[in-house]
């Protein structure tokens, strides 16, 4: 395939769809003109993540869509060429989920709802079950969404089913118990780049990292969008603004070239791994 465009964004969305679909609108338009092949929309998109995450008011929720609401349709159109990937909360079956969804003008390509779970989150969304990779025209694609990528075993069960690329949707606040005067400061920071960059280099993909920007309530979000070589190098990022991170990437024989001496996933031992199942 050769080497493609990856971006990654950074940006604010609140609980106004429609203000939101002009925001999306203009950042693929900017990722198209910078000749962006996979664009990743952060976590909550569309409506927004939650104001309080210890105590979500159930009142103030993010809008729920369903998985054939017209705003995704919207996006998928406006996706056309290029692949999308954009989160949402998703209503199905009387239930909320934070979910993800990647498109293409041609349809959905990919779908996944958020695992883990810290403990506010449990009030306003039930939990999704599964990893699983999918197939794109930039290659095999597996997604994140906040809190999973925490968990190793998250982004290694996307890699064990031929994931190169792990696009990560996040509305990764700053410390809600131990806020730090710079934001270089904080906690969360830290952490969030840590992850980002150990998922990469553990299991030798491409990561794509989106994350909000801005507040909403009482949470501040960090942005610090990046794209990720599978070394664990930094390609591009955003820092704590708003913007679209972009790399210019070979994904596969980047992947290749990180496995050709050390192979992480083919060099496993399962049968000592039991405890952790």
């Amino acid at each position: 395939m050769g080497a493609i465009r990856i971006g990654a964004v950074a940006a604010h969305f609140g609980r106004d769809l429609e203000f939101g679909m002009q925001r999306i609108t203009t950042l693929i338009d900017h990722a198209r003109g910078s000749g962006a092949s996979l664009l990743v929309l952060p976590d909550a998109a569309l409506g927004g993540y939650l104001a309080d995450l210890r105590h979500p008011d159930p009142e103030a929720l993010p809008p729920a869509l369903g998985q054939d609401s017209r705003y995704l349709k919207e996006i998928a159109a406006l996706a056309a060429e290029m692949v999308v990937c954009v989160g949402y909360c998703e209503e199905a079956d009387g239930d909320r989920y934070n979910a993800a969804v990647c498109v293409t003008g041609d349809g959905v390509l990919g779908r996944h709802r958020k695992v883990h779970q810290p403990p506010g989150e449990l009030a306003a969304y039930a939990a999704g079950s599964e990893f699983a990779a999918f197939d794109t025209p930039v290659g095999r694609i597996g997604m994140l969404i906040d809190y999973d990528k925490t968990f190793p075993e998250s982004a290694r069960s996307l890699a064990l089913d031929g994931a190169e690329i792990v696009a990560c949707l996040s509305a990764w606040p700053t410390s809600i118990t131990n806020r730090a005067p710079r934001m270089a400061q904080d906690r969360q920071s830290r952490l969030f780049d840590l992850y980002d960059q150990a998922r990469a280099a553990e299991n030798q993909v491409v990561l794509v990292s989106s994350n909000q920007t801005g507040a909403m309530g009482g949470m501040r979000f960090l942005g610090q969008a990046k794209v990720v070589g599978p070394g664990g190098d930094i390609l591009a990022r955003t820092w704590s603004k708003a913007g679209i991170a972009i790399a210019e990437v070979d994904v596969t024989e980047e992947v290749t070239k990180a496995r050709r001496v050390l192979h992480h996933l083919g060099e496993r031992k399962p049968d000592a791994y039991r405890r952790t199942t």
